[in-house]
């Protein structure tokens, strides 16, 4: 997913396209991808789209437009029509997470198939876990979904394994509840994270890998979050 503004850059640059340690940041995600072994990537880009398409053409992906960013939910909604004729699991990663390694997609992807899962979601435990969507399990650790920040009680902000927007899915599994995603939400948006509930409902399984570090999945959202994430990919 590669469709955002990217407001709080305070550029006129599209946010995946910023520059870390000489390369756009939407680039160190498809190599993650390639090199975990994943064949086909489709990048969801929307705004100002022409030109991210002349800047990452070289990088031999397909691309789809999101016209209106409407969601996580309708992002991936955009991409049904290239999967047509793929079966199998997908992953959904976000181009702004630059340091996710090939080895936790592995991982991802291993316990996915292992408890033959519709979806595995990749969470994390960092030290502040305000303004991201929360994990909601039972009191067997069994995941029950997840709950957006913004959309959160008291109670739920306190829980502090977060969605790190990292996922894998069934393809069929994903694409048979998706459109049956709603926006009655703080945001008005189709979230994408609504897709579990609706997959539970149906019995089938959602898993949770946890992340062994949480850096791993830090998103970059700011110039200050820019020129960290670019100390932490030189130095660790």
């Amino acid at each position: 997913m590669a469709a955002g503004k990217g407001k709080r850059m305070k550029s006129r640059l599209p946010k995946v396209l910023h520059q870390l340690a000489g390369k756009p940041m939407v680039e160190y995600v498809v190599d993650a991808a390639r090199a975990a072994g994943v064949v086909k990537i489709i990048l969801v880009i929307g705004h100002k789209w022409e030109r991210m398409y002349d800047y990452l053409k070289s990088l031999k992906v397909e691309f789809v437009v999101q016209e209106e960013q409407l969601g996580t939910g309708h992002a991936v909604l955009q991409a049904k029509e290239l999967l047509s004729d793929f079966e199998g699991d997908v992953f959904i990663l976000c181009g702004d997470v630059p340091a996710l390694k090939p080895a936790t997609l592995r991982n991802l992807l291993e316990e996915h198939r292992a408890h033959r899962a519709a979806a595995t979601v990749l969470t994390a435990v960092p030290k502040d876990p305000s303004g991201y969507g929360r994990i909601i399990r039972d009191d067997k650790g069994g995941v029950q979904g997840i709950v957006e920040d913004k959309d959160a009680s008291a109670d739920q902000k306190n829980i502090g394994e977060i969605n790190t927007g990292t996922f894998c899915f069934d393809k069929a599994d994903l694409f048979s509840v998706l459109e049956l995603v709603n926006n009655d939400n703080e945001q008005g948006e189709y979230y994408l994270t609504d897709t579990l509930k609706l997959l539970l409902d149906r019995g089938l399984p959602v898993r949770a890998v946890v992340v062994a570090d949480p850096r791993e999945t830090l998103g970059v959202n700011s110039p200050d979050e820019l020129e960290a994430m670019e100390e932490f990919l030189r130095h660790g």
